[in-house]
């Protein structure tokens, strides 16, 4: 993506229509853009955020420049504009913001709602986008979950390194996935998801034929009932994993607030390792009780049933049909052969002689006359469950006795820090702080219990939908349109499984190129002893080099954060650009946009030789880099980005509420 230009209209400061023309040369792709704190580098920095998202930091949500609003007449209108031109996917955008504001009879300022429209150009004519379509363009073109790393303030930036270093919601690993050109992946997955009823084997599920069988719509309306607790199921235990994250981090604070008093800080010590030790244990717990319920669910209806089976083999064992089968001999081919009138020996068949006698005994053990094959068959699977299910009873004894030592040892660490807090509480100078540790950490025990039965409750939806899947196969495998909707269902499961396991691929490997470009960067900007891991959730930790075999997370100072950001967002456009330009085939798989830096005072926490690292990265990486920045930083940045420089402006301050652009 590549911005063109940034038209104004009486927006905040910025009286009248005014305009920034920004550097899109290959070459010359930096636009420097100065003035004094206080002259509306924050301003115009906001206008990107305003015009794509319709949202702002300021305290004051009127747009409308001040001295406009205080010439308006009554009963007359004013209107303030965003207009941002920009390229993406080689296709030219006019996106644009307005809102309207009206003064009453009584002399106060209404303002109307924002209309929002994107135009582009197609075949050289101008088209405009269907208000439904343009929110969904805009997210296509940069989703806002991840806008603020492209479009941010440098005041901001240490906050935003220890946002990266903590867990991200969904939407922004999604954000990132399609930034790094994985959405093709993403929504084909979704398009083919077994259990989506909105997806190719949802539209298969509804196309049954129930004719032949009125039990296929009552399982399919089974299925999708239990599918839909499911999906309520993981919605909610997302929720939770968020709400324990706050906490924690809630905990975190509280926990160092109370380790700064020296005579509860030994309490606090010996309180936080029950803490370890009974996090440890739930989890513990946990895995040992879904090991149970799983080997539970799979044998328990074989281990209940092995009377019924014992009594059934003894009693086909008396039974004179086993084994008298002919092989892969079926009954219509005697009855063609006795219509026939003569064997494939060649001897005659007629009514009454030795041939057609024998023929005729034959099938009573055929089938579909005969069960003697379906016998066999039962027999010999009856005796594999019989085998399998002959440990559940000792099996589950033994599990479930783990499961009550865990549940002995979380109840001892329990009363043990329930102690410790009430000697806590009676330090008078953090009571305050104890009880609302304790509120939170009750608030962490309350969901982790709460997921350990919805996770129970999980795995016996799941058991339960398999059963009916199950059956409903049984029943339309005997009907041949519904077979064909099997074999249907088949390939798309085995597309399903094909498109995850490339895409788990393509994801892994992206996300260590990602790791090794983040840490390349990171390296360059901090001169230290520091790498970076990236994990599955992009979740970013810094790692001292040096001490061999520590690889836990370290404290990181304001320059190293500042560094950490710098090298994430950096990281990222470097490999959307790569992958814009890419040739080969498995590459072009993952072809994605880069983006350009659009910065609010990037400088001002980094010392002189790291604002030189800074300028000579960022427009090698970045397509294209704007800089709102102060007048002794800018001087700085010109210094050491001078032949990458293409535009330069400066703010011109008339007064609080009038400042003019200035072309240099």
């Amino acid at each position: 993506m590549l911005l063109k230009s940034l038209s104004l209209l009486n927006f905040r400061q910025f009286k009248g229509e005014q305009e920034v023309v920004f550097a899109a040369d290959d070459i010359k792709n930096v636009t420097i853009i100065m003035g004094e704190n206080g002259s509306g580098k924050t301003t115009l920095a906001q206008a990107f955020s305003w015009c794509l998202y319709g949202d702002t930091d300021f305290d004051d949500k009127s747009m409308l420049n001040k001295i406009v609003a205080g010439q308006l007449l009554p009963d007359k209108e004013s209107k303030v504009r965003v207009d941002l031109s920009l390229t993406h996917g080689n296709t030219d955008y006019v996106i644009t913001r307005e809102q309207i504001y009206k003064k009453d009879l009584t002399g106060k300022i209404k303002a109307n709602n924002t209309t929002f429209y994107i135009s582009f150009k197609k075949d050289g004519q101008q088209e405009f986008l269907k208000p439904n379509e343009a929110e969904v363009r805009m997210k296509q073109i940069l989703p806002k979950e991840l806008s603020k790393y492209f479009f941010f303030d440098g005041e901001r930036i240490g906050s935003m390194s220890k946002e990266i270093k903590k867990g991200k919601s969904q939407e922004f690993a999604q954000a990132v996935h399609g930034l790094l050109g994985l959405n093709a992946f993403i929504a084909a997955l979704q398009h083919l998801k077994p259990t989506s009823k909105y997806g190719v084997i949802g539209s298969y599920n509804e196309s049954y034929d129930s004719s032949s069988d009125s039990k296929i719509i009552q399982y399919t309306q089974e299925t999708d009932a239990i599918q839909d607790k499911l999906d309520s199921i993981d919605a909610r235990l997302v929720e939770i994993e968020n709400e324990v994250q706050i906490a924690r981090e809630k905990c975190e604070e509280l926990s160092q607030r109370l380790s700064l008093s020296a005579e509860s800080e030994k309490l606090q010590k010996e309180k936080e390792r029950h803490r370890s030790t009974l996090e440890k244990t739930r989890l513990a717990k946990s895995s040992a009780m879904s090991s149970l319920l799983k080997h539970f669910n799979t044998n328990a209806s074989s281990y209940f049933a092995k009377s019924m089976i014992k009594d059934a083999l003894e009693s086909l064992s008396k039974a004179d049909k086993l084994d008298k089968g002919i092989p892969d001999m079926h009954a219509r081919t005697i009855e063609f052969l006795i219509k026939r009138t003569f064997c494939v020996c060649g001897n005659k068949i007629e009514f009454g002689n030795d041939a057609y006698n024998e023929l005729n005994k034959a099938l009573a053990f055929l089938p579909p006359q005969s069960i003697g094959v379906s016998i066999a068959q039962f027999v010999k699977e009856a005796e594999l469950r019989t085998k399998s299910s002959a440990t559940l009873f000792e099996s589950i004894s033994e599990q479930y006795a783990l499961v009550r030592e865990y549940e002995t040892r979380i109840d001892e660490l329990v009363s043990d820090i329930q102690a410790i807090e009430q000697q806590l509480i009676g330090k008078e100078k953090f009571a305050s702080v104890q009880q609302d540790l304790m509120r939170y950490e009750k608030v962490i025990r309350d969901r982790q219990n709460e997921r350990d039965v919805l996770n129970q409750k999980k795995g016996a939806l799941q058991t339960s939908r398999e059963r009916y899947i199950t059956e409903r196969t049984e029943l339309t495998l005997r009907d041949g349109k519904n077979r064909k909707i099997e074999v249907y269902k088949a390939y798309a499961k085995f597309m399903y499984d094909e498109i995850s396991r490339v895409y788990k691929v393509n994801e892994d490997k992206t996300r260590e190129e990602l790791e090794r470009n983040v840490n390349e960067i990171f390296k360059n900007i901090y001169e230290g002893g520091m790498s970076l891991t990236i994990d599955e959730k992009y979740n970013i930790q810094v790692i001292v080099d040096e001490f061999e075999g520590y690889n836990t997370d370290v404290e990181t100072s304001t320059a190293q954060s500042i560094s950490v950001i710098f090298a994430f967002i950096s990281g990222i456009i470097k490999m959307a650009r790569e992958n814009s330009n890419a040739t080969d085939i498995e590459t072009k798989m993952l072809e994605s946009e880069p983006y350009p830096l659009v910065m609010d005072a990037p400088l001002s926490a980094f010392d002189k030789r790291r604002i030189k690292t800074v300028c000579d990265a960022l427009p090698k990486i970045a397509e294209q880099v704007i800089i709102f920045i102060k007048d002794t930083d800018g001087e700085l940045a010109e210094e050491n980005m001078g032949a990458k420089v293409g535009k330069r402006y400066l703010f011109d301050k008339k007064n609080e509420f009038e400042t003019y652009l200035m072309a240099r």
